[in-house]
């Protein structure tokens, strides 16, 4: 049994070619869970839309509680850390992390980011030895094989590694920098570009989008059948 955390950022609800005024990126999240799901009916599914309910930012009694001991912590601290504790159980849990997120203004949108910030945190996902100053930081995810999936949309064109445009995607390039930080280094990125454009070009792009989904769903149960027949 596989566990997939599927997590939704863009502020639009619905799916793009079902709802008005609906998302790709969900349309493409929607997807890959649904292939997986075929493929694997065993396998259990969370989802977390941050995009309608934003994780809350972190401030300054987050931080305070945060990078207090956990034999130091006082009550209060405990309350204000119980939805980073919920949003880290379930990014632990999950063998597949699939996130949607739309590319905006060159970036995440804040409510992915305020989910960032809640999960990346000492003593959770990753520790920190000031004797090693070489290297101090230790990833706590890398503790068993995870993959994450980046389903993205864009606006333009371009923004892809190696694209005229490329240098001005902070999205998959920061998503990156995140995941690999706390241990899931497994990365695979797909995206659907043209959406302001519209036409032929958008709906091909769609069409590429979704045969990559379907193919990389194969490719990752496939290798989930694989390892689970290594470790019978």
């Amino acid at each position: 049994m596989t566990r997939l955390l599927q997590l939704d950022a863009s502020a639009r609800p619905g799916l793009a070619g079902t709802d008005e005024h609906g998302s790709l990126s969900r349309r493409l999240t929607h997807r890959f869970a649904t292939a997986w799901q075929a493929r694997q009916p065993d396998a259990v599914v969370t989802r977390r839309d941050v995009g309608s309910t934003p994780p809350a930012f972190i401030d300054q009694r987050w931080i305070a509680a945060a990078f207090t001991p956990p034999e130091q912590q006082q009550p209060w601290m405990a309350d204000v850390l119980a939805e980073s504790d919920r949003l880290i159980d379930e990014l632990v849990a999950a063998d597949v992390l699939v996130i949607g997120a739309p590319l905006y203004n060159f970036g995440m949108p804040a409510a992915l980011k305020a989910w960032v910030d809640q999960v990346v945190r000492m003593g959770r996902t990753v520790d920190y030895d000031e004797s090693r100053p070489d290297d101090p930081f230790t990833p706590l995810l890398a503790d068993r094989p995870r993959q994450a999936v980046i389903l993205s949309s864009r606006g333009g064109a371009g923004f892809e590694p190696g694209g005229e445009l490329a240098h001005l995607n902070h999205l998959e390039p920061g998503l990156t920098t995140v995941l690999e930080f706390i241990g899931i280094t497994r990365i695979h990125r797909i995206a659907i570009e043209h959406q302001e454009e519209g036409g032929e070009k958008l709906a091909h792009s769609i069409t590429q989008a979704e045969h990559r989904v379907d193919a990389l769903v194969a490719q990752l149960c496939e290798a989930t059948y694989e390892r689970q027949a290594r470790t019978a």
